[in-house]
């Protein structure tokens, strides 16, 4: 049974302190799987100047706000974030720890594709784990692949995810990720390393081990570092809360930064993503989790066989 509720509202344009806002276009297209609702029913709704946060977790969601932002500064090219319905988390178990329980070994719910509004085909259910079906192909993410996210923005947050690999695998874990048109998940997002620190060619580069497994990607190693081999399971926590992050791998604590600092400024320019080589991804991350300072979760597809689990998240007030 399918009801669907479709329009189209311009609001009006805006400022912040960092960007100029265009225009943004809500396009509104709701099918639910599981129930018949109409459009003044049991579904959620939407208003001009309101963003859609109460989606169930089984409903295929196609509600899209677009913000065409241009940034203070010549440097960074305009760009395009495209703002999703959420997922309401009350949908989701309690564990007895307080964490939120966002996969539960059978379906998919609540998760989707990152700038889609579907699961890719090569992430699959295999044996009460989200796997992703490597093809070989690296960064060049192919049509049936691409970055997998969970739909729901958290802002100060303990998520703990185990993760393993295949031999030579590389992946990640982001947050606070902004999804951005056209463009990959990492222009916005912090990363957690996923890696074969072993058999892959990452964690031999970069700077003091700052690509091996849960490390801040190309800006921080984690230390010490104590990931288990290819094949093996590991554990990744991650702790956000009002702008202080820690990375926890296999039960320690392997680094510790502050976001949205000088100091944060300046590992971003010491970095892939400094303004001279990547302005966009400098723009981003520098004010990464947006004006809300708040993002998805996502899983990489960097072309390799990847198996996560366990994936829990508790929110800190």
């Amino acid at each position: 049974m399918v009801a669907a509720c479709n329009a189209c509202i311009i609001l009006n344009s805006f400022k912040n302190n960092r960007m100029k806002v265009k225009n943004v276009i809500i396009v509104t297209s709701v099918c639910l799987a599981f129930a018949l609702v109409s459009c003044g029913g049991g579904g959620s709704s939407k208003s001009a100047g309101q963003i859609q946060q109460a989606a169930e977790p089984w409903e295929n969601i196609i509600i899209v706000t677009t913000e065409t932002v241009v940034p203070e500064t010549d440097v960074c090219p305009e760009y395009t974030i495209l703002d999703k319905t959420q997922y309401s988390l009350s949908k989701f178990a309690l564990d007895k720890d307080g964490f939120y329980v966002l996969f539960d070994g059978k379906t998919f719910n609540g998760w989707r594709g990152y700038n889609r509004d579907n699961v890719p085909g090569r992430w699959v259910i295999d044996e009460g784990t989200i796997k992703f079906n490597g093809s070989g192909g690296g960064e060049a993410q192919e049509a049936d692949g691409g970055d997998l996210i969970f739909g729901h923005k958290f802002k100060n947050f303990e998520l703990s995810i185990d993760w393993k690999c295949s031999r030579g695998a590389n992946s990640g874990i982001f947050y606070l990720a902004q999804e951005i048109k056209g463009e990959p998940i990492y222009i916005s997002a912090p990363e957690s390393q996923v890696l074969d620190n072993e058999n892959h060619v990452d964690a031999k580069m970069g700077v003091d081990g700052n690509r091996m497994s849960t490390s801040l990607y190309d800006m921080i190693p984690a230390k010490p570092q104590n990931a288990k081999p290819f094949g093996e399971w590991n554990n990744t926590t991650i702790i956000v809360y009002r702008g202080t992050v820690l990375h926890q791998q296999n039960g320690e604590n392997v680094l510790e930064y502050h976001m949205w600092t000088p100091k944060w400024t300046d590992m971003l320019q010491n970095s892939k993503f400094s303004q001279a080589e990547w302005p966009l991804a400098f723009e981003l991350l520098n004010n990464c989790g947006g004006a809300n300072r708040e993002g998805y979760i996502g899983l990489q597809d960097h072309g390799d066989d990847v198996w996560f689990k366990n994936i829990r998240i508790k929110i800190l007030d």
